[in-house]
């Protein structure tokens, strides 16, 4: 929970895919469904790995499972989405952030994927390898929006 130290961490690159990342893959994906999430990175339940899973659709099942994840390309084009986390819980904050993104990763089977994704699957990919880098939602705020959130939150708790 915010204000935990391991939220504002990057996390290690994964350096091959094996039983161990693709039980913290299962893990994520578990925690993300109970949660009703549409992602969840590693460093959101504590590990340091730079993992990530992201399920943005409409009928669920449909996670994608990154590791390392990298932003190649953003477009001009931007979307506004509610944002929040399970690691600050009942409050969240309207992100704007590139519509459409083009990213690089590894798959489950530990190869280089490069992927577009567009929309709320964007959003979320985005929202996610900024876990990954020790950034929080609302660090995209301005000070004053940041300052009434974590007040609010406080208060909540």
């Amino acid at each position: 929970m915010w204000p935990d130290i391991r939220l504002k961490q990057k996390v290690q690159p994964v350096e091959k895919i094996n039983e161990n990342i693709e039980k913290i893959w299962a893990d994520l994906t578990d925690t993300m469904e109970a949660k009703s999430c549409i992602g969840l990175a590693c460093n959101q339940v504590g590990i340091k790995f730079s993992l990530a899973v992201i399920d943005a659709s409409t009928t669920r099942g449909q996670a994608v499972l990154m590791a390392n994840p990298e932003i190649l390309q953003v477009s001009k084009e931007m979307n506004e989405y509610t944002e929040a986390s399970p690691n600050l819980p009942g409050v969240s904050a309207t992100i704007k952030r590139p519509r459409k993104i083009t990213v690089r990763y590894l798959d489950k089977e530990g190869m280089i994927v490069r992927s577009d994704f567009e929309g709320l699957w964007a959003t979320s990919v985005q929202h996610q390898i900024d876990h990954l880098n020790g950034v929080m939602y609302f660090d995209r705020l301005s000070a004053l929006k940041r300052d009434m959130l974590l007040r609010r939150a406080k208060k909540l708790k």
